[in-house]
């Protein structure tokens, strides 16, 4: 009974290596206007790792809950938890970035033999997961308050980049994504909010009341409300209200 929620987390991790798998595998596609203008564009089967990072992140949520239920939380399985979301949460999103600046190099002329050095600083995002992890380990406070964004949630924000991608009508948004300055934004905005000690809320409840769970239930109905308009731009739209919740609320989660 007390490896269940082992397995949970390993589920995490497995969910993890798949998204890897989709985003290696498929190169970028060159196809031409009808101008003859060649034209590269993200593989649509890279969803499919945006698919499997949201899975791992689902798990991960009930792998904690299942070692409450049972009453078997260990260290062991703490520490196997993060070395699952370094991967789920970290690598996999941090080489959907790597995909992206590629993509947008690639629109240059010549930009298919973009040098490495241009494509390597996607990588700062699994490392600022790793360091926010290592963090999280070693301080016992962060269980209904976080000190930075937790991992899962800055690496849902990253895998919802191809969802995007492939379901919007945006133009701006289409180009936005393919802009190497964004993309170099958002990668070191993230990963200074994961590794920073600004006080964010936690997603879970203290008690089912508003009261004690106002920001919590504020960011449920701006997520549902987001979604329903948004679509997957809902995705960056939470996260950022994610943000401003947690400091407007900071004395009350600090």
């Amino acid at each position: 009974m007390k490896q269940i929620p082992n397995l949970f987390t390993l589920l995490n991790l497995f969910f993890g290596c798949l998204a890897i798998l989709f985003v290696l595998q498929n190169g970028l596609t060159v196809v031409y206007s009808e101008e003859g203008d060649r034209i590269l564009r993200m593989p649509p089967e890279i969803w499919m790792a945006s698919l499997f990072i949201g899975l791992a992140a689902l798990v991960d949520f009930f792998d904690g809950f299942v070692a409450r239920l049972f009453k078997v939380a260990s260290e062991k399985g703490k520490q196997l938890d993060s070395l699952a979301d370094v991967v789920s949460f970290g690598v996999a999103p941090g080489m959907i970035l790597f995909q992206f600046l590629k993509l947008s190099y690639g629109q240059q002329a010549d930009g298919l033999e973009t040098s490495m050095n241009y494509l390597i600083p996607a990588f700062i995002f699994p490392c600022a997961t790793a360091y926010r992890l290592a963090k999280f380990n070693v301080d016992s406070s962060q269980q209904y308050v976080f000190k930075g964004v937790p991992s899962p949630v800055a690496g849902l924000l990253i895998a919802s980049l191809p969802l995007i991608y492939w379901n919007t009508d945006n133009d701006s948004i289409y180009v936005l994504l393919q802009n190497k300055w964004f993309l170099y934004g958002i990668t070191l905005i993230v990963s200074y909010l994961m590794v920073s000690n600004l006080p964010m809320i936690s997603l879970k409840l203290k008690k089912l009341d508003f009261r004690s769970s106002q920001p919590q239930i504020i960011l449920l109905i701006i997520a549902l409300v987001s979604a329903l308009v948004l679509k997957w731009l809902a995705v960056p739209v939470v996260f950022l209200f994610y943000i401003l919740l947690s400091l407007i609320y900071k004395n009350r989660v600090s």
